[in-house]
């Protein structure tokens, strides 16, 4: 033979020993591909329920209701109820489907998780997991600043924490080899004691909780308790995130480190509670410096002219103050770093404003703008 017929007759005689094996051709094939249920890889169970609305990763605002829409998967008859919950908390069960409720969200601004359980007599749960997220409902006001007074203030002092009490200024400086706690002066400048920081840390936020002074540091999670009057250490704290601002509150503390989130803690810094910051766009992070005024928090906001004020129940920013250009352009030089610094004289009233190696630090007023 030819070899291409020879070809052809070898492979029909293949085929033909196949199909007397395996009695079809292409049989034995077909059964291998169906699994049961028991096998590791069986195919996934069919959905039993579709959540319409809302869509993952949407936004609302706080005042919003949750539309919360559920429906049957395609095909599918056999959904005895369908629960519904909001972040971690059960809102309602459903039996007729389908269904849209309207549930309250957070009172607080945040990402929100939603969860859709459905129960059938023929297949296990199945769960429906989303998220949204929730501004604040609260446009925030702007806020113009005058300067009512200007006071001396250290080149040198690196900014990073400010406290005012009975004609002092507590103030924590950073930098390596040059953090500090001082001591000064408020109408001269004049820094009349001095503890320094191993060269090792970073100095950061600052708080007067009755007689005691906490400092916190940037990255080591450890800060310092002083006496007020003496300034000599008492104690340690410790915590287990990066120290930027500090703020009393009460007989609490508030704590900043660096995020949008802020920490509330007890005298002996043990966590009390937590809210993240949010206005009506987004998150707002780089939170610094802060200083509790009237029942606002107000903070620095890390590399920007503008301090974020803070409901500190629901992390809502109630308003922004606007400092642009409070240093004049003259007294600046090239180690002029940004604005840093909030300090508060509740018996006069006073708000006191500087910066990184200012050489000013600032009395202020402030004013809303009209809309």
């Amino acid at each position: 033979m030819k070899r291409d017929t020879l070809n052809v007759f070898l492979f029909l005689l293949i085929l033909v020993s196949v199909i007397s094996c395996s009695g079809s051709a292409g049989k034995s094939k077909e059964v291998a591909a169906v699994k049961s249920d028991s096998e590791p890889d069986a195919m996934p169970a069919r959905r039993l329920i579709e959540v319409v609305s809302p869509a993952d990763n949407s936004t609302l605002a706080c005042n919003e209701k949750i539309g919360f829409s559920v429906t049957r998967a395609a095909g599918q008859n056999s959904v005895d109820s369908v629960q519904l919950w909001v972040d971690g908390v059960h809102k309602t069960t459903i039996k007729t489907l389908p269904a849209t409720l309207e549930l309250e969200g957070s009172g607080s601004p945040g990402r929100v998780s939603l969860r859709a359980v459905a129960f059938s007599p023929s297949a296990k749960p199945q769960t429906v997991t989303l998220f949204v997220t929730m501004l604040s409902d609260i446009v925030p006001v702007t806020w113009r600043y005058r300067v009512v007074n200007s006071y001396p203030h250290d080149r040198r002092a690196y900014t990073q924490g400010l406290v005012y009490d009975d004609g002092f200024f507590y103030e924590s400086t950073g930098q390596m080899g040059e953090s500090s706690l001082r001591k000064v002066e408020a109408e001269t400048g004049k820094v009349v004691s001095q503890v320094n920081l191993d060269g090792s840390l970073f100095g950061e936020g600052l708080a007067l909780l009755g007689d005691r002074i906490y400092q916190l540091t940037w990255t080591t999670k450890v800060g310092f308790v002083y006496e007020k009057s003496t300034l000599r250490q008492i104690s340690r704290i410790y915590y287990q995130t990066q120290g930027w601002g500090l703020a009393t509150i009460g007989d609490s503390l508030a704590m900043s480190d660096g995020t949008n989130v802020l920490w509330f803690l007890d005298p002996d810094f043990n966590v009390l509670s937590s809210v993240d910051v949010w206005d009506n766009k987004g998150m707002v992070d780089n939170l610094n410096e802060m200083e509790m005024i009237d029942g606002e928090l107000w903070a620095n906001i890390w590399q920007t002219d503008h301090i974020a004020r803070i409901d500190p129940l629901s992390g809502k920013v109630l308003g922004y103050v606007e400092l642009g250009n409070i240093l004049p352009h003259e007294e600046q030089t090239r180690e002029t770093d940004v604005l840093n610094g909030i300090a508060w004289d509740a018996e006069n009233r006073r708000i006191f404003v500087t910066g990184k190696y200012w050489p000013k630090l600032f009395e202020i007023t402030v004013t809303a703008r009209k809309r």
